[in-house]
């Protein structure tokens, strides 16, 4: 298993240990990830690289516990979720309190506005709509598009609606953020001010952020990058 410098927590957020995911059977069996192993600690950022088909996107997805492993043990936050089989029995919930999702495409509802985005996801978690809002307002602040909170999707630019989408994803306040292609529509400059976000993110908030990229504009954000090959940690699991 490859190690990575620990950043606060002895105790890793996310610990993959032989995950293994093949789909169908017999001579039509493909293998999309074999015996792979990673462990993330608080206050990191990682990136998942590798060319199309190498396995980042299906490891980001059972990490997420959105996809069923072949075989393999995960942890995050220091429970124990799949063991050869799921432990827990509601998925939805555990990834409402342990995960938070950014894509390449912020997918906002075009309905609601920046506050109103923000605040679905803790209202689905339980919260009233007043407290939810509250939140929401709060951490477009943080993220600095406060003065955007009414403004419809449509209204914000690129970097703009990503940061709502960033802020959607830490509603309920995730230890684990999981980012897939989070800037590949965005300029380099941009790109730059989000990457910079997840580290904050990462380090004010004892947060693990795991992303899947291709984009070499923002390779010096990352703390570790693990490389993928067909379906393989490529060497020693990246550098």
């Amino acid at each position: 298993m490859a190690k990575l410098e620990q950043v606060g927590s002895a105790v890793p957020l996310v610990r993959a240990s032989g995950i293994s995911k093949h789909f169908g059977e017999g001579d039509t069996r493909v293998d999309a990830l074999v015996n792979v192993s990673i462990e993330v600690f608080p206050g990191q950022v990682v990136a998942l690289l590798g060319p199309s088909g190498s396995g980042k996107s299906t490891l980001l997805n059972v990490i997420g516990c959105i996809l069923d492993p072949s075989e393999g043990k995960l942890e995050l936050d220091g429970d124990l979720v799949y063991d050869n089989r799921w432990l827990r029995s509601d998925l939805r919930r555990l990834r409402l309190d342990k995960i938070g999702f950014i894509f390449q495409f912020h997918n906002l509802l075009p309905f609601l506005d920046a506050k109103d985005n923000v605040a679905l996801v803790l209202q689905l978690a339980g919260a009233d709509s007043r407290s939810a809002r509250v939140r929401a307002v709060e951490l477009l602040d943080y993220l600095e598009v406060g003065n955007r909170k009414d403004s419809l999707p449509s209204k914000l630019s690129g970097g703009e609606a990503q940061r709502v989408a960033i802020a959607r994803a830490l509603a309920n306040k995730p230890r684990i953020i999981l980012a897939d292609e989070p800037t590949a529509a965005l300029d380099s400059v941009r790109a730059g001010i989000v990457m910079d976000l997840l580290r904050k993110l990462a380090a004010e908030q004892d947060a693990a952020v795991i992303a899947v990229t291709h984009d070499d504009k923002i390779f010096d954000r990352f703390d570790h990058m693990y490389h993928l090959r067909d379906g393989r940690l490529d060497g020693n699991g990246g550098a």
